[in-house]
């Protein structure tokens, strides 16, 4: 009779043993799983972040060729090369939104929104309730919702 405990103990020791490695697999299971999601959260991330690291070295150009047109002699208003410069900013921006990227409205009268605008300049002698946009300084811009480039704008009250 004194061999029936021995048995009973050695069948509860090894299910105990059995229940602690399938604690331990679980275990496993569940940190390798949280390790594959923050790893695809994480590549997700670096490829946000190169992308927009890519526009944010493209903008400044678009800056350029905007500010050259802006000063365009009126005598070159009508030449084809000129018209040529305008059409490849109006194409830049349409490659642009179709990636995401969208311009900020920065224009004269609309609320300054802090998220979205830095105000580099601020007319202190104006009076109103609200502050509004001015000028537009530089231009900014939101990649899929989310500012990459604030624009800069001189604010004024309403």
């Amino acid at each position: 009779m004194a061999e029936k405990p021995k048995k009973t103990n050695k069948i509860q020791d090894l299910g105990q043993q059995v229940g602690d490695l399938t604690l331990d697999l679980q275990r496993t299971r569940a940190d390798f799983e949280n390790y594959m999601k923050r790893a695809e959260v994480d590549k997700v991330m670096a490829r946000e972040a190169g992308f927009s690291s890519a526009i944010l070295k493209l903008i400044p150009v678009i800056d350029n060729i905007e500010r050259s047109i802006s000063h365009l002699p009126d005598d070159l208003k009508d030449n084809t090369w000129a018209a040529g410069v305008v059409s490849l900013v109006k194409n830049l921006e349409k490659s642009l939104s179709e990636l995401g990227v969208e311009r900020i409205d920065a224009n004269p009268g609309v609320a300054f929104n802090p998220d979205l605008h830095n105000a580099i300049q601020f007319d202190e002698d104006a009076e109103g309730e609200y502050e509004v946009i001015a000028e537009e300084m530089q231009p900014g811009y939101i990649l899929n919702g989310i500012p990459i480039r604030h624009a800069m704008v001189r604010v004024t009250r309403k």
